[in-house]
């Protein structure tokens, strides 16, 4: 065969294969030594307070969660918030086969805990790659909790793509993961400490952890690219894992190393500060994290009061959000969040939850509502914000477990005005 031949066939194999990724299955493309997985956005709201209550509840359990284990102590009953369970309100789903013969599962993708388990919706089905550990398994979040069995199991990726025995917990019982299967779990490993029993001081290597060490990809790392939409429920997204993909971002990557202040250094937790148009400061330079599972961008209280002064926006009853006139709208300035010395502008537009989805969460069409909302504290705990979703789709982030950082870029996305 010669050399041009060659070259043309692969090509040729190339586009098929981009031809089937925009098919309505989901196929992952694995190239260079990095996997690429396609991400849903969907909303699940009916029976939910509000997603800023929802978020705050998520909030107060990853800081009772880290507290617990920098402690040493069990996560107490009265760390459960006691806001409506009723479902994950806006989520990220990632589609992945269990067992062989593979059955799919849709699962949240969550950077804020990282144990991968199913069985909310579609059962856990046994196959001859199933193998029960000794272990039960429990993990309570912000908007419910599973127990079950701990097993170890071929997980899929896609087109061939398995990972051998991922640890992963299947749920005899579930609560507040309504129209999904479970979770897949991408934060830092330790996170897992504490959730078996009896092996209660045992982590439990993550997907990404299992990729790396089986050689199917070259770095430990994940990057996540989400775009924002006007849709309620869309491929918008790509989880990629060993590596990062061009064709999402502009310029160059700026890394940030997980913070030293506990309990945001539990979590993908970096240090930011934060500034309204050309000279208001928002909130000095302090610890947060970077939160997948969050959907909403969180800030301390006493930075909202500032925020809120800033914009001249007043509290909507119904939706729980901050809301504008359409003047104040047309004057609204871009928030600027500096991390490890780098700039990135968060315009007036990624600031407002995109208007054709107002209707969804209780609100009125004609109105605008921001996206920024308190995180349920004031400034100094430890933990005093969150650039959660509606951050994610603005910038492209990259989760780097080996040199334990976060890295952060611009995308085509940065400056849309899609809302």
């Amino acid at each position: 065969m010669s050399r041009g031949f060659s070259s043309s066939f692969i090509s040729l194999l190339l586009a098929l294969t981009l031809a089937v990724a925009v098919s309505a299955t989901p196929v992952v493309q694995v190239r260079e030594n990095f996997v690429r997985l396609p991400l849903a956005k969907k909303f699940n709201l009916t029976g939910t307070h509000t997603l800023l209550a929802r978020d705050q509840a998520r909030v107060q359990l990853l800081n009772a969660r880290a507290k617990a284990r920098l402690t040493g102590t069990p996560l107490s009953s009265d760390a459960v918030i006691s806001v409506p369970v009723d479902n994950q309100a806006v989520s990220y789903i990632a589609t992945v086969s269990v067992g062989s013969p593979p059955t799919e599962y849709d699962l949240i993708v969550d950077t804020g805990s990282s144990n991968t388990w199913v069985g909310a919706g579609q059962p856990y089905v046994q196959t001859s790659t199933s193998r029960q550990t000794r272990d039960r398994v429990s993990v309570t979040y912000g908007s419910g909790d599973f127990s079950g069995t701990e097993f170890t199991d071929t997980v899929s990726l896609g087109s061939g793509l398995t990972i051998n025995g991922q640890s992963i917990g299947a749920a005899t019982r579930s609560e507040g993961f309504d129209g999904v299967d479970g979770i897949l779990g991408i934060g830092p490993t330790d996170l897992t400490v504490g959730t078996l029993s009896p092996d209660t001081s045992s982590t439990i290597p993550t997907v990404t952890d299992n990729l790396f060490s089986q050689g199917i990809i070259t770095a430990d790392e994940v990057a996540v690219s989400f775009e924002p939409t006007t849709q309620e429920e869309v491929v918008n997204g790509e989880l990629t894992f060993g590596g990062t993909d061009s064709s999402k971002f502009t310029g160059s990557i700026n890394f940030a190393p997980i913070t030293r202040t506990s309990p945001a250094s539990e979590f993908w937790g970096i240090d930011e500060s934060i500034r309204y148009g050309t000279s208001t400061s928002i909130l000095s330079n302090t610890a947060g994290i970077v939160d997948t599972g969050t959907t909403l961008t969180l800030i301390a209280s006493d930075a909202l009061t500032r925020y809120q002064r800033a914009t001249g926006a007043v509290p909507d009853n119904a939706t729980g959000l901050l809301r504008l006139t359409t003047a104040q709208f047309a004057n609204l300035q871009s928030l600027f969040f500096t991390i490890n010395g780098v700039t990135f502008e968060f315009t007036a537009n990624a600031q407002i939850w995109p208007r054709a989805l107002n209707t969804a969460i209780g609100g009125n069409a004609n109105s605008v509502y921001l996206i920024v909302g308190s995180i349920g504290t004031p400034s100094g705990e430890g933990l005093d914000f969150i650039n959660g979703q509606t951050w994610l789709e603005r910038f492209y982030t990259v989760f780097d477990t080996a040199n334990s950082r976060v890295g952060f870029a611009n995308t085509p996305f940065t400056k849309a005005t899609t809302n």
